[in-house]
């Protein structure tokens, strides 16, 4: 187990907010150097390596090196500083999720898998999941993943539990255009902004839907979270923006694009991070087997509210859940960190799925 701690105080150490060349390295060195297996590194920085037996479905173990930019205290000499203190490992990265890729490195290695195991960390995942789109785009397409997001004591306290749906992501922009005219004559122009306020009403009127996923629920919301409109106070404006974020459920999007029924008003879509639901729930059942043989705790099903590459798997048919390391509120935080213990457990956990009787034939 010592294994996992030093490789993830190893490839956290590593700086890959704004270039993740030198963590990829490290990842397909080890890989090159510890495991059996055929190693890629394809040409968006991915790093996929392949074991087991070709025949029958394929088993992937997916994470990703990219991080967010670190805060100041986490930097020093131009390195992220790792720190160990009561059982955990603090650092940019470590929970998010560099940890539970170590974890999945060790198991890909250790296991004997019942599949074809995969494991695969792609790179871009926090500035738009581009690693995983140029995968997807070019044949990644396992019949089952793990995705090493995080999962932990979402159900309960000390618990790594098994994400079976989460949200996605849609944002865009509203852009209501008018007729600039003089303020002493209101009535000789166009109100940008009045149009923008009729296609607000509309959004805000808009009931998010909510669908079940194996008998757990999941709802989306959707909020208007910024105004642009206008030039001076003298000024009828002849333009506004307006910005909306909606959190997506699986198969279900709010019609945003009828805010366009008012004269003047557009919309544009500007991001979709796709939300994932699981599709076998037999893979889920397993995993939540593997999960509840690797603790004390007693896993759930649950759902997650953020969205991950998960959801770009499952929208090209890869049945996943979601089962990693990182709890609520550690990610993208100064003081972000990982238990060690639970590094550990997520280990045991991907080894167990990876040798599950579920992928006998």
């Amino acid at each position: 187990m010592d294994d996992i701690e030093r490789l993830t105080r190893e490839l956290s150490a590593i700086p890959s907010h704004a270039d993740e060349t030198a963590a990829g390295d490290l990842i397909e060195r080890w890989l090159r150097e510890e495991t059996e297996s055929e190693v890629e590194r394809d040409a968006a920085g991915n790093v996929i390596a392949r074991r087991g037996s070709g025949s029958g479905p394929r088993l992937a173990l997916v994470g990703h090196h990219d991080v967010v930019p670190p805060d100041e205290v986490q930097v020093e000499d131009g390195e992220y500083v790792i720190e160990e203190r009561d059982g955990r490992l603090y650092g940019r990265g470590t929970a998010d999720m560099k940890g539970s890729v170590a974890a999945a490195m060790c198991a890909f290695r250790d296991s004997d898998p019942a599949c074809e195991l995969v494991f695969a960390s792609f790179v871009g995942e926090e500035t738009g999941g581009e690693g995983a789109r140029y995968a997807i785009e070019n044949g990644f397409s396992p019949e089952y993943a793990v995705v090493g997001e995080g999962s932990t004591n979402y159900s309960g306290e000390n618990v790594t539990d098994v994400v079976i749906a989460h949200k996605g992501r849609r944002g865009g922009r509203i852009v209501a255009r008018g007729r600039a005219e003089h303020a002493s004559r209101p009535e000789a122009g166009e109100n940008a902004i009045y149009r923008a306020c009729d296609a607000i009403g509309l959004v805000r009127g808009m009931e998010a839907p909510t669908v079940s996923v194996f008998g757990h629920d999941l709802s989306g919301s959707v909020a208007v979270t910024g105004i642009d409109g206008g030039t001076a106070m003298n000024v009828i404006p002849e333009r506004c923006e307006v910005t909306v974020d909606e959190r997506t459920v699986p198969g279900e999007y709010l019609p945003l694009e009828d805010v366009e029924r008012f004269e003047g008003v557009e919309w544009e879509g500007e991001s979709d991070l796709p939300p994932m639901r699981c599709s076998d729930e037999g893979f889920a059942d397993a995993v939540l087997d593997a999960a509840a043989g690797s603790q004390e705790a007693a896993p759930k099903l649950v759902t997650k509210p953020h969205a991950t590459d998960a959801g770009r798997l499952a929208r090209a048919g890869t049945a996943c859940v979601v089962c990693g390391a990182a709890e609520p509120g550690e990610a993208h935080t100064e003081g972000e960190s990982v238990s060690v213990d639970v590094l550990e457990r997520c280990y045991r956990i991907y080894r167990n799925v990876s040798e599950s009787e579920y992928f006998i034939s």
